[in-house]
């Protein structure tokens, strides 16, 4: 199954029937051509990470987790690289800002807004767990991680050298567990099973860093995240998430219903 816009394929179901196994436990497509480029995005009242991915041949790309209040700047780095965005892409409903996807929509001829199936929110194009979404010549590969939200999806390279984990995954930290269908053991499990089964190697780009930080490293937070790394077991994880007594979030009544709408303003 495919979905096609005018730039071509956006995301493809994997077809189990041809490729090799990757560590996702997916089958991956014939190698990859043309290199990947990446520019990484900050917007600083959410401190929110939003990323530019695309193929150097072709220009062809993707926006993941972008910014309502950002979209302009977004527009115009890739025009200075460049760059046709295919898609916008939400790693989840954030609660902390309201995406750009809706807005991008307008801007962009025939852009696709694409978010998990299991997130529920609107969007052209819905994920599921082992899809691809390809531009160029490359494509990221759809990983389910629920736990911080039931419907997290974190986005992994096609040569498994980064991945872009949303809040799942931070720098020496996870995304909080208390709404949003969050649960403490399923984050636990979606970061140990998936995410930490990547090479030590591979690069993580999380959605948000409060301290100045841009990236980590797998290897790095299976060792030492404070949280659930090292010896850290579920028990010990779930402890810790159980008593972190953090504030309601303050923009999660307004963002939360505008995510689940693409970003769309209410109309009523």
């Amino acid at each position: 199954m495919k979905w096609e816009t005018g730039f071509g394929v956006v995301a493809t179901k994997t077809n189990s029937s041809t490729g090799q196994n990757n560590r996702m436990g997916n089958k991956l497509a014939r190698p990859a051509i043309g290199e990947l480029k990446l520019r990484q995005l900050f917007e600083k009242e959410s401190s929110t990470y939003t990323y530019l991915l695309w193929e150097a041949s072709s220009r062809e790309g993707i926006l993941i987790d972008p910014v309502d209040t950002m979209v302009d700047r977004d527009l115009k780095v890739a025009a200075e690289e460049g760059v046709k965005i295919l898609s916008g892409v939400n790693t989840h409903a954030h609660t902390d800002h309201i995406t750009g996807t809706g807005i991008l929509k307008t801007k962009v001829d025939g852009l696709k807004s694409i978010i998990s199936k299991a997130s529920t929110a609107k969007a052209d194009i819905h994920v599921e767990h082992g899809d691809k979404i390809t531009f160029g010549g490359r494509h990221v590969l759809a990983c389910a991680t629920p736990g911080h939200t039931e419907g997290c999806m974190s986005f992994l390279s096609d040569d498994e050298t980064m991945v872009f984990t949303g809040d799942t995954l931070l720098i020496q930290g996870c995304g909080r567990t208390d709404f949003q269908g969050g649960s403490a053991a399923n984050l636990y499990d979606s970061i140990h099973s998936k995410l930490f089964a990547l090479p030590d190697e591979c690069i993580v780009y999380p959605s948000h860093d409060y301290k100045g930080r841009f990236s980590s490293k797998v290897g790095d937070e299976k060792e030492s995240n404070p949280r659930l790394g090292g010896t850290k077991t579920k028990e010990d994880f779930i402890e810790i998430m159980n008593n972190l007594n953090l504030s309601y979030p303050k923009k999660i009544d307004v963002a939360v219903p505008a995510n689940l709408r693409c970003g769309v303003p209410d109309v009523e």
